[in-house]
């Protein structure tokens, strides 16, 4: 089974080693001490933990119903526009995303540097890699 350091988790859930401690000493994050005598938490529970923690976060908005299930709420970072077409930027947690579309939805939906907007994503070509070095 993998397990992380408290640095590891920190950064996979993007804040700071210290508020993973403050939530493993709060009893919100379970961690166990490693071989070394480090604290390490377990890749399942650190898993479950992020679940958990982003459970709610992109909700949908009014009652409309979606078959899309991966949101990035964010804001606008940049916009350019065409006659026809825009791309637009959006920085979500530590995720940035880049799309084009028509410049008359850019308009239509008023994006602009600083709008909040959410990115939905539905797509059947989606790569996964594996990161190396876990333990």
């Amino acid at each position: 089974m993998p397990s992380y350091s408290i640095g590891q988790a920190a950064e996979l859930l993007a804040v700071s080693p210290e508020t993973v401690r403050r939530w493993a000493d709060g009893g919100h994050l379970a961690m166990d001490r490693g071989v070394s005598g480090n604290r390490v938490i377990h890749g399942v529970s650190l898993a479950a933990f992020a679940k958990e923690r982003a459970a709610g976060l992109h909700p949908v908005p009014g009652g409309v119903l979606t078959s899309v299930r991966n949101s990035f709420a964010g804001i606008v970072t940049a916009v350019k526009v065409d006659d026809i077409v825009a791309q637009v930027e959006i920085h979500s947690g530590p995720h940035r995303l880049v799309s084009l579309i028509s410049r008359e939805s850019v308009d239509e939906l008023g994006l602009e540097v600083g709008v909040m907007a959410t990115a939905r994503v539905k797509s059947t070509n989606v790569h996964i890699d594996r990161l190396g070095s876990q333990n």
